[in-house]
Formats: C-alpha cells, structure tokens, sequence
C-alpha cells in the first residue's frame, strides 16, 4: 500500500459572524487520495469552512497548512496557494460577457502568465473531459445549469490543482440535472483526485467519498468511513438523514 501524503492541514480553524460561533475549533487532516463529504443542517459552518480553507473569508482563530507549509495570510502566499487549490462554486460564477472557453482559460492567463493562445488549448481539453467539446464558444446564457457547473468543474481543473473544494455544486440545479454533475465528479474520483465536497447528495456520501465528516453547530460530530457513518446512526446523524429525506 503506498504511503499516504497529507496534502490539507487544518487547525482549530474558529470563525464568528456577528458574534454567533459558526466555526468551532476545526482541524482535520487531507491525504492524497481523498474524498471527503462534508454532510450537515443548513448554518453547521460547511460553506464558511471551505470559504475559510481557500481564504475567500478570513478566519478569526486558526491555520492552514499545505503540504507541510502554513499558508501565510499574506496576497503572495494566498494567490501561491489558489494557484494549487480548484474551488467549484455553488452558484457557478462565470463571466457573462466571456465565452465558455475564455472562462477556463481565464486563470491559466491570470495565474500562469500563460499566452491566450495556450491556455484555450489546455481549456478546450478541459472541456472535452467533461462533455462540452460542443460548447466552447457559447456563452454561459447558453447553457443549461448542469453543463455551466460543468463549465466551473473544468475552470477548477485546468490549474491542475492538487486539491479540488466543491461547494454544493448540484444544490442550484434542477433535479434531472445532478446527474450530469455526479457523473463528472464520480469520474475524478476514479481518477485518484482529492477532494472536499460539501453536498446534501447522500449517494455520493455512500459510494463516491471515503470519508464523510458531519459538522453540528461548527464542530465535527463524526469523520469516518461511509459505512461507519450509515451504520452507526446515531440519535443525531439518524435525525439529519430523516430531515434530508423530506427536503430532497
């Protein structure tokens, strides 16, 4: 079995809204390899703690640690950071005025100084992986909601991260539309990428993640394997799955 290398460290990452404690002293470990499911209630913290890991909010309290390195709170340790970090979020966020193949290439042109060129070749691969080879010079008006997460999906890997966070990327689609979106990240899955995902989907928690940790009021309630979650059903997890059920 070959060595598992911790790519994520977090410590006791704590941030407060307004006074209200939405994060609690978080920390965890990422390793090569993966797949987490972050599960909880809507207001647990999981959309702040992602925010928090890429810097998108500043945490009151705690570290970030990558690859063995503390992640500075300064624009040049960031920006390094991003650089290796692909952030998917939940409401898309594409440019409007750019077509699909600007919108990925955009960060290899921003990020990597990358001619434009170039970096519409490395998109349009990006693209074709993820099923919109079809798609490249349409605008993002053009497409159903399923194929612009898509679109998100492939501008979070063309960086060629080492790490993806995904913030809720099918709760804005229409439900005939998660599938499309499931299947994409099924596959880099597959493919051994690591990634953090923060979803309601309960069937990704069981057959796509390897570990599903469940946030409770900005703490970890649990951080185990799928089947230990799904099985233990405790008082608290059995109660969230029932409220799940009757919202999805």
């Amino acid at each position: 079995m070959k060595d598992e290398k911790v790519i994520l460290k977090l410590s006791n990452l704590t941030k407060s809204f307004d006074g209200q404690v939405v994060l609690k002293d978080v920390s965890f470990e990422v390793k090569e390899g993966d797949v987490i499911a972050v599960l909880g209630a809507s207001g647990a913290g999981k959309t702040t703690l992602l925010r928090c890991i890429n810097n998108l909010i500043t945490p009151d309290r705690g570290e970030v640690f990558f690859k063995g390195s503390q992640v500075q709170r300064t624009k040049h340790s960031i920006r390094a950071f991003r650089s290796r970090v692909g952030f998917v979020f939940q409401r898309f966020n594409l440019i409007s005025h750019l077509k699909i193949i600007d919108n990925v290439a955009l960060p290899l042109v921003k990020v990597k100084n990358m001619t434009w060129a170039d970096a519409r070749k490395a998109a349009e691969v990006q693209l074709s992986q993820v099923g919109l080879a079809d798609k490249l010079n349409n605008h993002p008006s053009q497409l159903s909601g399923g194929q612009q997460q898509r679109v998100g999906i492939a501008r979070a890997l063309v960086m060629n991260p080492d790490i993806v966070l995904l913030d809720e990327p099918t709760s804005a689609l229409d439900p005939s539309l998660v599938g499309e979106v499931m299947r994409v990240i099924r596959r880099l899955s597959s493919e051994g990428r690591t990634m953090i995902i923060v979803t309601h989907e309960v069937e990704f928690a069981k057959h796509i993640a390897n570990r599903v940790i469940f946030f409770k009021n900005g703490e970890i309630s649990a951080d185990c394997s799928p089947a230990q979650f799904f099985d233990s059903m405790s008082e608290e997890i059995a109660e969230f799955l029932t409220d799940l059920s009757a919202i999805v």
